[in-house]
């Protein structure tokens, strides 16, 4: 009675419980392979046969070598040392427990995995029972020693090994599953192994470790990697509050090489020299990224804004309609009467031009029905009624029935693949030196952010997949952020660049200077 008040006996008995269930897995692994070979009707009656003659052979192994030690009569001398029976097993136990957790470690961190090879074959019940028998042998020598080395009665280690051969008996299976789930748990009882392989052999040498310190390192390494366990689960949890379909576009993107700007400032003058290179170019990541995130944005961040809109009056002079349409390059025009929000429909240019040619104005039967579409739609399903459209482009309202832009298969492209100026237009994003850019005030922020190699243009709205954001453009982006119209000169600073205010045109922001700080501050 007064053995099951000491705490140490308990504290001995739970971890020694965990160290054979750990120990025990490879056994069960094993087991396991083995009994596939038989018929699916006697699989099971084999793993309960191998993990009982499992339990047997660890208790008489246990037996064996617990009378063995109590062998403390010298046996020779070794210069001051002398050694006995029980000092040589400690040795050889000790050694043995360094080098099995060694080896297995090794493989842990190397990433191997035991497997089971060929084609399946059932074999006799009588067969693979034999096989069972001297499996146990092998996986019970680990998993006895170290019963020997972590408590001194006999009547603990049998508790400790028949409780947890029990409980692999009774949850073998979610007993893998969590192994195969929690690595570093066996790589943490592994390294107990080593700890324990490492008091044997200083017992075997005379220098006797006390239980209490085992036990003390054992306990702190749980607390921690409890500690870490939960960490992981409460990082799991907020990694599956981010969208699906955003986890998986970083996850490629990371896949494909892509990383966030400063850490490739960081990284550039130690791979520059040195280090392979990138399997994608910075190109071919945008392509990537345009196509993963184009059901995040909004339609305001791919149109073409309602500034920009060229548009015929059919009320005009067929003479002013015919020169307009001439020096545009674009294919469709929306008609409208007197102002762009009464629009009559949409009318390609070559059939404007014949009917001008031919009749001296506009044949209302050239004039298609309109496609118009809600600001609210999103880019995915735009897309979809620009493929049903024949090649027609898609006028988009407000909620008010005013027309804010039109998108075109051109603006889908672009969205995915960059820029792709008109005749009539220039880049919108135009590199005048090294870290220095002239960007106008309508470029499309997620175009944007891949030329700077930034993310942190669209850090609020419509970055973070709201569709109603205020802004998609970097005009917008610099009047949110100044709360007003700015002046020229006005400059913020964003993400390690500077973003300065080059014109502005009728309360417009037409032009913004961008500088990398760090670049400018070099030269300067």
């Amino acid at each position: 009675m007064e053995a099951l008040l000491d705490p140490n006996i308990w504290v001995g008995l739970l971890t020694l419980i965990v160290l054979e269930i750990v120990l025990g897995i490879d056994n069960l692994i094993f087991i396991a392979i083995l009994a596939d070979k038989l018929p699916p009707h006697q699989r099971d009656k084999a793993r309960i046969v191998g993990l009982s003659l499992a339990m047997i052979m660890r208790l008489g192994l246990l037996t064996m070598i617990s009378w063995m030690v109590t062998l403390t009569a010298p046996l020779f001398s070794a210069g001051s040392l002398s050694f006995s029976g029980r000092d040589l097993i400690l040795l050889v136990g000790g050694l043995f427990l360094l080098f099995k957790a060694t080896i297995e470690l090794h493989e842990r961190v190397e990433g191997k995995t035991h497997a089971a090879g060929g084609k399946r074959a059932y074999a006799s019940f009588a067969a693979v029972v034999a096989q069972i028998i001297v499996l146990d042998a092998v996986f019970s020598l680990d998993a006895v020693i170290t019963a020997v080395g972590m408590v001194d009665e006999l009547g603990v280690m049998m508790a400790a090994v028949v409780i947890s051969m029990s409980v692999m008996l009774f949850a073998s299976k979610p007993l893998t599953r969590f192994v195969n789930a929690h690595p570093t748990v066996v790589v943490l009882c592994l390294s107990f192994l080593l700890m324990i392989g490492l008091s044997l052999v200083a017992e075997g040498f005379g220098f006797h470790i006390p239980k209490g310190y085992l036990y003390a390192a054992i306990g702190f390494s749980v607390m921690i990697e409890a500690l870490n366990q939960l960490a992981r689960r409460n990082f799991a949890r907020r990694e599956a509050r981010v969208p699906l379909r955003e986890r998986t576009a970083d996850a490629v993107l990371r896949l494909l090489g892509g990383r966030p700007r400063h850490a490739a400032d960081e990284a550039h003058g130690e791979t520059s020299d040195a280090g392979e290179a990138p399997a994608f170019e910075a190109e071919e990541r945008n392509m990537v990224s345009g196509v993963l995130s184009l059901s995040q944005r909004s339609i305001r961040s791919v149109m073409t804004p309602r500034a920009d809109i060229s548009w015929i009056d059919i009320g005009a002079d067929p003479a002013a309609i015919r020169e307009r349409v001439m020096v545009t390059p674009h294919g469709f025009f929306p008609v409208c009467r007197g102002q762009l929000d009464e629009i009559v429909g949409v009318a390609r240019a070559r059939d404007l031009v014949a009917d001008i040619v031919l009749t001296g104005a506009v044949d209302r039967a050239s004039i298609r029905a309109p496609i118009v579409m809600p600001e609210a739609s999103g880019v995915l399903k735009v897309m979809e009624t620009l493929k049903r459209s024949h090649g027609q482009v898609v006028l988009i309202a407000d909620e008010y029935g005013t027309l804010q832009g039109l998108v075109t298969p051109i603006d889908i492209l672009e969205a995915i693949a960059g820029e792709f100026p008109d005749e009539d237009e220039q880049p919108v994003v135009q590199e005048t030196g090294p870290g220095r850019w002239r960007v106008d005030g309508s470029a499309d922020l997620h175009y944007l952010q891949q030329v700077l190699q930034t993310g942190a243009l669209l850090g609020s709205g419509e970055g973070n997949g709201n569709s109603t954001a205020d802004f998609a453009t970097l005009a917008g982006l610099l009047l949110e952020r100044f709360g007003a119209v700015p002046a020229v000169g006005d400059a913020l600073d964003i993400d390690g660049f500077r973003f300065a205010v080059a014109r502005v045109v009728e309360h417009r922001i037409a032009a913004v200077d961008v500088v990398r700080i760090a670049e400018h501050a070099a030269v300067s």
